[in-house]
């Protein structure tokens, strides 16, 4: 089969598409044809390794996974004898951060982990997406403890992470200021947040309106600059480590003084939150945002562009 592999860390250039031996499922595992994936800022880091203590999870020297890409949806072909809860030409879709695998024609998944049927009202280009902008808000709007009626603003509210955050909390019920770019207020007016900032015209940290929450789902903010911004007991959560790492030690510092606060929750993900995905999507309450799509041989061209830092929700790669 095909499939993209890396030996080593590094720029785009060492995923490089191979032929490698098909996987056989175990005796609890199922075999997907993968009908489409992404190329995510997950992908990115764990290919790179820019981070280092990524490296304690994906190989000190090098890559573990050899093959990347942990959203997928496709058909299952293949199940081992003990599998119970799949059936052979199931449509499913789900999510793989451990042993990921998807940037490949085929890969296996054990059939409790973190994946379901397909929504009954899409396609495989729109399932694939579903879940890894949608898992790291869920997780962080937990961790933030959103309810009906907070007052919460999104910043990079255009990317996979930002998109799934406004649409997860306007089911809450929150009041939903999202920050983009003047060229994607209408795309996310239809998304339906309550108000708008285009960080073109008007630096967002300036805004008279407090909120309970502050979500940097692109991680080109900080605290010192948003505490402003934060009630008197509101929660500042970004996506990326910050400036000498300095979101991980405001998070071990900042809940003691019983004010304004930083959070840094590690995102975690099950099958029961797939399916909560899943039943958001099936009743029209989320949809994630497709940018453009890739086959399969263009998967260095698609890691550039996931790491310009300016796509606009998903990038979709098509291994078949």
């Amino acid at each position: 089969m095909r499939a993209i592999v890396n030996t080593v860390y590094g720029p785009p250039e060492v995923a490089q598409l191979m032929e490698v031996e098909k996987p056989v499922p175990s005796q609890n595992e199922i075999l997907i044809k993968i009908y489409a994936t992404t190329v995510n800022r997950t992908d990115c880091g764990f290919r790179s390794a820019e981070y280092f203590i990524s490296r304690f999870f994906s190989g000190l020297f090098k890559p573990k996974n050899k093959t990347l890409g942990n959203e997928f949806a496709g058909v299952i072909e293949e199940i081992g004898n003990s599998v119970t809860l799949f059936k052979i030409n199931d449509y499913v879709f789900g999510y793989n951060d451990q042993g990921f695998g998807a940037h490949a024609e085929y890969m296996i998944m054990a059939e409790n982990g973190t994946l379901a049927t397909m929504p009954n009202n899409v396609t495989f280009d729109e399932a694939a997406p579903i879940c890894e902008g949608g898992h790291y808000a869920l997780c962080d709007i937990r961790a933030a403890k959103v309810q009906k009626g907070h007052d919460v603003l999104v910043n990079g509210a255009t990317g996979a992470i930002g998109s799934a955050a406004i649409q997860l909390l306007k089911q809450i019920g929150a009041t939903v200021t999202a920050v983009c770019n003047s060229k994607n207020v209408e795309l996310i007016k239809s998304l339906h947040p309550d108000f708008i900032i285009d960080y073109t015209k008007e630096d967002f940290t300036q805004t008279n309106k407090r909120f309970d929450f502050v979500f940097d789902a692109v991680g080109k903010s900080s605290f010192g600059k948003c505490k402003q911004i934060l009630k008197k007991r509101g929660v500042y959560i970004s996506t990326e480590l910050g400036e000498n790492w300095e979101n991980i030690f405001l998070a071990l510092s900042t809940p003691f003084f019983g004010g304004k606060k930083v959070l840094f929750p590690i995102p975690t993900i099950n099958q029961s939150d797939v399916i909560f995905l899943k039943e958001l999507v099936e009743t029209g309450k989320y949809r994630p945002l497709v940018d453009r799509k890739y086959p399969l041989e263009q998967i260095v061209d698609a890691y550039r562009y996931v790491e310009t830092g300016m796509k606009t929700g998903n990038v979709i790669l098509k291994p078949c």
